[in-house]
């Protein structure tokens, strides 16, 4: 095989995107052959511009045509692992746009068909080839930051006016989207937390729901993470301020780390804390810190465009993927846990995630569901949907 054919499915936001890249050759190892939308309005946009392309009315037919050895999936989020179920019963590689889905439940049966398969598996992680998250994930899994006392992450730089809510019908609600910003917004960064820190043990959980806007989903999020270590996680999110803020600050024994403006600043101590304090004699005294701004390239990475790569890679050479497909259920139960604490006003056990007492609970407020978005644009709908 000398370039992996691909299908993308859904022709909407992140599907449109995708195609111009790999039309433009930035993803040398893979070749556009179909696209899908069930949407009549998307498919003529697709021939329109790219009349050389098959284009399909919906995923079976692309599926059963032959004309694809992997798709990439971007639809709206309830779909994703239904179609990568179908995907790997036709024997097909697949990468799926996040969340990988909108709750554990339907993503263990996702991830299960995809062990069962002999396919590769990948998701839409692109934040994971951000140089500076990856120099930081190096710095603590090898030790420089010894024990991490407390992580803060103030990521409210989504703003989203009720415009944008209102753009289609299909946003901000339970039983389209499947919730606000933890879901749409924040997969990225709660992927990069687990990826970096690892997954907390406990969650705890405040959330506004249509505090800002008309919506009933939420769009202000106070979450408190435990781990068995000790360390402690502050996530606070929020798409109704501006501007907003994207600080990340991990105190621990070897001083303060601060992720800003895509930059990384180490203020290192010259011994840990901990060991400042078994020796010290000196009242109010604090050991020596130097700032290191750390030297890291600040692009911000190959994103998507990294994440195909390296997926073709995979499959064409054995590549260790950056984004395994599987690893997408971990920052999918630290949204359900937010949800499930915000909603019960209960301490979640994360490690004991209870899938089907939270699907139950969504099916709940997919059931009482009373917003009506009277300026929602139906017609020209954006979800790009299979």
């Amino acid at each position: 095989m000398e370039k992996l054919r691909i299908g993308v499915i859904g022709y909407g936001n992140m599907g449109t995107g995708h195609v111009r890249n790999l039309k433009a050759g930035m993803v040398p190892d893979m070749e556009l052959t179909a696209v899908c939308d069930i949407a009549p309005a998307r498919r003529e946009a697709a021939k329109a511009e790219y009349p050389e392309l098959a284009v399909f009315e919906n995923a079976e037919e692309l599926y059963q045509s032959g004309l694809c050895d992997m798709v990439l999936i971007a639809v709206p989020h309830y779909s994703h692992p239904g179609l990568a179920i179908e995907a790997f019963q036709h024997g097909l590689h697949v990468i799926t746009e996040k969340p990988a889905g909108v709750y554990t439940k339907q993503v263990r049966e996702m991830n299960e068909a995809a062990a069962k398969s002999d396919k590769v598996f990948g998701i839409m992680y692109n934040q994971r080839t951000n140089p500076v998250y990856q120099k930081l994930r190096e710095m603590i899994k090898r030790g420089d930051l010894g024990h991490i006392k407390r992580i803060t992450w103030i990521i409210t730089d989504w703003y989203r006016p009720q415009a944008y809510h209102d753009s289609s019908s299909w946003r901000s609600t339970w039983k389209e989207e499947g919730g606000g910003a933890l879901i749409n917004q924040n997969p990225h960064q709660l992927d990069l937390w687990q990826w970096m820190f690892g997954m907390p043990d406990r969650i705890f959980a405040k959330a506004s729901f249509g505090k800002y806007y008309d919506i009933e989903v939420e769009d202000d999020v106070m979450a408190y993470f435990e781990y068995d270590n000790g360390t402690t996680g502050e996530y606070i999110t929020s798409t109704g301020e501006a501007p907003g803020t994207n600080r990340l600050e991990i105190a621990c024994d070897m001083g303060k780390v601060v992720v800003e403006g895509n930059r990384l600043t180490f203020y290192r101590n010259v011994i840990s804390e901990r060991e400042h304090n078994r020796i010290n004699t000196v009242p109010f005294a604090q050991p020596e810190c130097w700032e290191c701004n750390v030297p890291v390239d600040f692009s911000g990475g190959a994103q998507h465009v990294g994440i195909l790569r390296n997926f073709a890679g995979a499959v064409l050479n054995g590549t260790p993927l950056l984004a395994p497909g599987e690893e997408g259920i971990l920052g999918l139960t630290i949204s359900n846990a937010i949800h499930l604490s915000a909603w019960t006003g209960e301490t979640v056990d994360v490690k004991n995630f209870p899938d089907e007492r939270f699907y139950e609970m969504l099916q709940e407020k997919i059931r009482n569901s009373t917003v009506v978005k009277k300026n929602a644009q139906v017609v020209a709908d954006t979800r790009g949907t299979y």
